[in-house]
């Protein structure tokens, strides 16, 4: 439970950091997409890099983390 906690903490602060948390999409097939997202989250190795990538940014930044498992479906949100 401690990993799955510690994942959607990070998986939100990305959000917020890059202000895709606004733009998140709402219905079926999105809540599809936010648990694909969040498996993926939960399945990183890049946990450390991760946290200290959010560090780096207490901010904001424009996009997410390069090597973020979710980049690509993040920077969707962010277009919305």
């Amino acid at each position: 439970m401690d990993r799955l906690n510690e994942r959607a903490e990070l998986m939100g602060r990305m959000l917020d950091t890059i202000g895709a948390m606004k733009n998140m999409p709402a219905g079926i097939h999105s809540d599809a997409a936010i648990r694909s997202a969040a498996i993926r989250c939960i399945n990183c190795g890049n946990t450390e890099a991760c946290k200290r990538w959010l560090q780096e940014h207490p901010d904001g930044a424009a996009s997410p983390m390069k090597g973020c498992p979710n980049e690509e479906l993040f920077k969707s949100w962010l277009e919305d």
